[in-house]
């Protein structure tokens, strides 16, 4: 409840809340809606989000109930509450599509094992509106039916499998056209690399749920050889394999499969900047929890207690780490010594000299990375030494000729040092490059330049009346 903003969660109030034409614009309604009701407070952010997470434990109870022994959907619903696996989603603001997904399939789970199976779609396709990953659902769906029953409802089925269609065709559409998507087209990473490093990952997330520990927001992760990569992949059908002769009937391998399926999604072949996530556990662990809770099942109650305030516990911990940005970056730069990011945002964490150390380590590592040099050129020019920064500004822009802020950057140093027609120049290109790169438009109002933006630019009420715009 009284954690701060991390990483993602700044870019909420970088633009309009109100997006009712967004991929996932159910989810943005609900910040616009913790915007009207907090202002920018981060604890009515993270209360929402605790609240979406316990009415998740409910509902996935209400529905395990119907279907396994009343014990193992106790265990499963508590495993589900206090795993650390599930820590990131909740005390990530920016995670809320995630929770909210989550909460309305299992709302449609729940409307499904209740034998009420038209009413499943619209919960699902509220998911949908929440967030895109949710996709292969009707699959967990179709597992669940084939398993527990010999009537197919294939009609609510297929009206489900034809939402999923439109949600992928409109995602895919949609990160080809969003730049910034960090996915899809936009991804760092092709889809063949991506594909191939999700063996791995699956693996990291199944051995995180047995054996707890490693969790950082910044996995040190990489794409493997080939063979490594495929080695990988065996043993995740390996364990399918062994998964399968317990499917029928609701057992416990119908719920590992399901697992799986859920988390196909993010861990396939559609690529995106991180490998790996945390959060991206959140709505498969309706499967893997309902399986540990039949495994369960008649494990002494004593040494399921002992489990589980063993779980609460690390999930403690992982709440206080991120509690604030410090504490957050310091630990995932320690979990992965080699990678830039965290670093980079532990350098926006603390003080200037410190921040310079920091960098100055990351140079070392990736030299040419552009956005070190930005970093220190920021922070130089918050400290006054207009000149040393517009030395990083131009080493930024050397490495990345095609940046739009890089080249609003150094323009921002030229015009501290009052060379105002080299500093528009710098603006402009920028915006020739980006028109919607705010900064640079804010730089050549101050410069006397007034020019109204593009309507597809996003820009937030308050960056739109800093340039006197409608």
């Amino acid at each position: 409840m009284w954690g701060s903003f991390h990483f993602d969660d700044y870019s909420l109030f970088s633009g309009s809340l109100w997006r009712p034409f967004d991929i996932r614009p159910l989810t943005y309604l609900t910040f616009w809606l913790d915007n009207k009701l907090g202002g920018r407070a981060p604890a009515g952010y993270h209360a929402v989000n605790l609240l979406l997470h316990c009415l998740a434990v409910l509902l996935l109870w209400l529905a395990l109930r119907r279907v396994v022994p009343a014990r193992a959907a106790w265990i499963a619903a508590a495993i589900f509450a206090v795993h650390p696996v599930e820590a990131e989603a909740v005390n990530y603001v920016f995670a809320r599509s995630t929770l909210l997904a989550t909460v309305l399939c299992l709302a449609a789970l729940a409307c499904w094992t209740g034998r009420r199976y038209w009413w499943a779609v619209p919960w699902f396709a509220a998911a949908l509106l929440a967030k895109e990953e949710c996709v292969a659902f009707p699959v967990f769906l179709l597992l669940f039916q084939l398993a527990t029953s010999r009537e197919l409802k294939w009609k609510p089925l297929a009206v489900m499998f034809g939402l999923s269609a439109a949600a992928g065709v409109r995602v895919l559409l949609a990160t080809a056209e969003i730049s910034g998507s960090a996915a899809g087209l936009h991804s760092e990473v092709a889809w063949q690399s991506y594909a191939l490093a999700q063996g791995g990952v699956i693996l990291r997330y199944l051995r995180m749920l047995v054996l707890p520990w490693g969790f950082t927001a910044d996995p040190a992760i990489s794409v493997p050889p080939l063979w490594l990569g495929a080695l990988a992949w065996m043993a995740v059908l390996a364990l399918t394999a062994l998964a399968l002769p317990q499917f029928r009937a609701a057992r416990a391998g119908l719920w590992f499969v399901g697992g799986l399926v859920l988390l196909l999604p993010s861990s396939s072949i559609l690529p995106a900047t991180d490998l790996a996530a945390d959060r991206r556990m959140y709505l498969p662990m309706i499967g893997f929890a309902a399986c540990a809770g039949l495994l369960l099942e008649r494990t002494r109650p004593v040494f399921v207690g002992a489990a589980l305030v063993l779980l609460t516990g690390l999930s403690i911990e992982r709440t206080l780490i991120w509690r604030t940005e410090q504490s957050l970056w310091s630990d995932a730069a320690d979990k992965a010594p080699d990678k830039i990011r965290p670093k980079i945002q532990l350098a926006r964490a603390v003080d200037p000299e410190r921040a310079l150390a920091i960098l100055e380590d990351a140079q070392r590592i990736a030299p040419n990375d552009p956005k070190i040099p930005a970093e220190e050129g920021r922070i130089l020019l918050g400290q006054g030494k207009t000149t040393k920064a517009l030395v990083e500004f131009g080493r930024s822009l050397a490495l990345d000729p095609r940046g739009a802020e890089a080249f609003n950057n150094r323009g921002a140093a030229l015009l501290a040092l009052d060379q105002k027609q080299a500093a528009r120049a710098d603006f402009e290109r920028a915006l020739a490059i980006d028109p919607c790169e705010w900064s640079a438009r804010v730089n050549l109002r101050r410069l006397g330049v007034v020019e109204a933006p593009p309507r597809r630019c996003n820009f937030s009420t308050e960056e739109r009346a800093a340039l006197g715009s409608n």
